[in-house]
């Protein structure tokens, strides 16, 4: 009896104290730990995907395809280097369905739900932990002073609302879906699984499809495809603004300034996506051109929603005019809100460098928006995100200019939509070699863990600066 007591004592406090150390690594570093966790993740899955049962035909996948499905997955981006309906087993499209959900919530937000289901509370170390997966200006010096979209004494709820939140609008999405599969003549069991599977890659802004036609079926089906564009639209917006939303929805005035430079912009890059996508593919045949004018206005309405993060398509982005590629590569290169299931650079930091600029145009020391005013460190932390995520891209592209001798405006648009996290595809992808894959399936983990986040997580310490410079003006511009 004394033994066994020994034993679990023992064992209880190995435990322990490896839970003490990753609870005390993760609330110091949260950047390395989610840096840390997405790779185990990525590997992982990336061994599961590997496995003959996950495979339709019972063979292994080679490692170049596991690697890229896994990294696409826990990413939510929606690139894949093989058929993604047809390739995988019940037991791999499972593992899709997963993955999306760890990785559209967010590893550190994941990490702190599951400790307080466990612990029915959370300490500051967790606090500080989730608060900065919804806000990296948190990253290297914990709460800030100034007011922020969600408070750390709010985490506890912003927590709550992702977990609900998340629940409540698949749910919702997929009962929308549901009837409208019934009418296309899916079996009901079929019915039910697709309707699922599709909101929760409508929600996550992945862009994965069940079956092999894809939205095809649905090409004008406007209720199934407004579905889809809702799911998008919730999950691209982020958690912070959903949660701000859910308190002060009556009182619009009264939303903080996160959430509404957040729908603002959203909306307003919304309407003029689709009005130059309307005038660049018009009369393209083989896009919009033969189409009829309604038809043609909400094709470029749906395109223009889909290019925020979510990699849904119903016409062949193969097909359209370099220019209107452009113009997708430039709205994906944005994406959508912060702390959201959507990639690229954010909807907030482009309002902050416009609203940056206008107050230098106006002669202004500081920059303001809705009568508050925004600190220096945040433009700051917006130019770097544009700064490391534009190199980002341009590595990456040159390597695979060189590695596969595609067409340029081809590889970058596949190259943006990795590093977005969108799934948009010219069909480049599917014929890269494996060494093209795997630069690519690095540039989705660059773009999904955060370009500002590994570069903190890189950074060997957090060093206090004890003295200042004299001060000189170089001559910019």
């Amino acid at each position: 009896m004394g033994i066994n007591r020994m034993s679990r004592y023992h064992q209880t406090g190995v435990l322990g104290r490896i839970r003490d150390f990753i609870d005390h690594f993760a609330g110091r570093s949260p950047s390395r730990f989610a840096s840390i966790v997405f790779t185990g993740l990525i590997l992982i899955f990336t061994l599961l995907f590997s496995l003959p049962i996950a495979s339709a035909d019972g063979t292994a996948t080679k490692l170049a395809d596991a690697l890229f499905t896994a990294t696409s997955v826990i990413c939510v981006t929606g690139l894949s280097t093989v058929d993604m309906a047809t390739h995988w087993s019940p037991f791999g499209h499972t593992l899709v369905f997963i993955g999306v959900q760890i990785g559209g919530l967010g590893v550190l937000t994941l990490a702190s739900i599951m400790g307080l289901v466990i612990a029915r509370r959370l300490g500051l170390r967790a606090k500080l932990m989730a608060a900065s997966d919804s806000n990296p200006l948190r990253l290297h010096s914990g709460p800030v002073a100034e007011g922020q979209a969600v408070r750390l004494g709010e985490i506890g709820g912003l927590l709550a609302t992702v977990a609900i939140s998340a629940a409540v609008i698949e749910l919702a999405l997929a009962i929308l879906m549901f009837p409208r599969l019934l009418l296309a003549n899916v079996p009901i069991g079929d019915a039910v699984w697709h309707s699922f599977y599709w909101a929760a890659m409508a929600f996550t802004n992945t862009g994965f499809s069940p079956d092999v036609a894809g939205l095809t079926p649905f090409a004008n089906d406007y209720w199934f495809l407004t579905v889809i564009l809702i799911g998008v639209f919730l999950g691209s917006i982020g958690f912070p603004v959903i949660y701000a939303l859910s308190r002060g929805w009556r009182r619009p005035r009264r939303l903080p300034l996160h959430a509404k430079l957040t729908l603002l912009t959203w909306l307003v890059l919304f309407v003029i996506g689709a009005l130059v996508f309307l005038l660049l593919e018009f009369d393209n045949p083989k896009t919009f051109g033969a189409l009829g004018g309604g038809d043609t206005i909400f094709q470029s309405f749906f395109l223009s929603g889909m290019t925020r993060s979510a990699g849904f398509a119903v016409i062949d982005i193969g097909q359209m005019n370099g220019s209107s590629l452009l113009v997708g590569d430039m709205l994906m290169f944005i994406g959508g809100g912060s702390a959201s299931t959507a990639g690229g650079i954010k909807v907030t930091t482009l309002a902050v460098l416009f609203l940056a600029a206008f107050a230098e145009a106006r002669g202004q020391e500081s920059m303001s928006a809705f009568g508050r005013k925004i600190p220096g460190d945040v433009l700051r932390l917006a130019v770097s995100v544009v700064l490391w995520g534009a190199t980002t891209v341009a590595v990456s592209s040159i390597l695979i200019l060189h590695i596969s001798n595609e067409p340029f405006e081809y590889v970058l648009f596949d190259v943006i939509s990795a590093f977005a996290t969108c799934g948009l595809s010219t069909g480049l992808t599917e014929r890269l070699p494996d060494a093209a894959v795997y630069v690519l399936a690095a540039t989705m983990f660059m773009g999904r863990v955060g370009t500002v986040t590994l570069a903190a997580a890189l950074a060997a310490s957090q060093r206090r600066q004890l003295f200042q410079y004299s001060e000189e003006r170089p001559i910019v511009g």
